[in-house]
């Protein structure tokens, strides 16, 4: 019988532990619930989420209460010396992201899932791609679409060859803000082209001289419009324009996935047109879950996860180098970026 893995959660937030309510109404909540990490955490039948901390008191009982969780803290360096978890998922906002994965690493965790954004600089991104890898550290990004079937049976169709040649990737995420927002846009960009390296990127961005103090940018900016080229040819393309849709362009074929997947669309080339043709049915089931189960499933068996460190530090790059590319005046970027201490943060994270 599989093992069951012990999980904290840091963070009792809005990811953390309350965005559910949020989603309740919506017509496409099955799409996401269990969606915080806490209820996902309960959900998945491979962990038990045994504590809860934040450095609110009240909330971090509250959420204790609602989840059924053993104890409480208000330090998660206390919890994870006296709760020894297997896993822990991280759900505060990002400035502490690092620090909480190299203690978190440093103490024995063999898993972490880590809300988005990932960090607010390319040095703290090296930082926990460094130790995650020192210890063998099994770890997914809070990019939620990246399990779910439905966006992987995309990937697997345009990995089969169905629609020929990949030539782009497209997201529609509209004018959001680069790191709490255009993380999924990003990512998406990222896994439909085949997850490849980077050779450059270019983007525009809304920000003014004054939100700049020297080398860090004290907003999270929108980007308008967002370039990236693919070391496979793929061409990556981040428009204003609303979604959350997404589109992979081939030699003979396009697939598009639409009103936040709760269509999607497969097109064929038929002489000069296209013709639409069926499109798989496929599960349904909330990515938290998908991801947090990935992570047991990986320590299991010493694999590689579906979201690892290195993609989450590579679509974090890309961001943050379009962010870039807009100071030098649409200038490219080539990746790995050379200013790696570029900050992007409110003053609040």
């Amino acid at each position: 019988m599989p093992r069951t893995y012990r999980a904290c959660l840091i963070g009792c937030g809005r990811m953390g532990a309350t965005i559910d309510d949020e989603v309740e109404s919506r017509p496409d909540r099955y799409l996401w619930q269990p969606f915080s990490h806490a209820a996902a955490a309960v959900a998945c039948d491979r962990t038990n989420l045994v504590a809860v901390s934040d450095v609110v008191a009240g909330k971090a009982e509250s959420i204790r209460q609602r989840y059924g969780a053993g104890r409480a803290y208000t330090d998660y360096r206390q919890m994870i010396e006296k709760e020894k978890p297997d896993i822990v998922c991280i759900a505060t906002r990002p400035g502490p992201h690092a620090d909480i994965t190299v203690f978190a690493a440093e103490n024995n965790v063999k898993g972490i899932y880590c809300e988005k954004p990932l960090c607010c600089s390319m040095d703290e991104a090296d930082a926990m791609v460094d130790v995650v890898r020192r210890y063998g550290v099994k770890f997914n990004y809070g990019t939620q679409r990246r399990y779910m079937p439905v966006y992987r049976k995309v990937r697997e169709l345009v990995g089969a060859g169905e629609i020929g040649n990949i030539q782009c990737t497209i997201a529609q995420y509209g004018a959001s803000s680069a790191l709490w927002g255009l993380t999924h846009a990003a990512d998406m960009l990222l896994f439909l082209a085949g997850d490849p390296e980077v050779d450059f990127v270019q983007g525009t961005a809304v920000c003014s001289d004054s939100d700049w103090d020297g080398n860090r940018l004290d907003v999270d900016p929108a980007i308008t419009s967002g370039y990236v080229r693919f070391a496979n040819g793929v061409h990556g393309y981040n428009t204003a324009g609303t979604g959350p849709e997404f589109e992979v362009c081939g030699s003979e074929g396009k697939i598009r996935i639409l009103n936040n997947s709760r269509e999607c669309q497969l097109r064929k080339k038929s002489h000069i047109f296209f013709e639409e043709a069926p499109f798989p049915d496929v599960p349904r089931t909330t990515g938290t879950v998908m991801g947090i189960t990935d992570i047991a499933e990986a320590i299991d068996t010493d694999r590689e996860t579906k979201g690892p460190v290195h993609l989450a530090r590579r679509s974090q790059e890309m961001l943050m180098g379009m962010i870039e590319s807009h100071r030098l005046g649409g200038q490219r970027v080539a990746l790995p970026m050379t200013n790696r201490s570029l900050y992007v943060g409110r003053r609040d994270w």
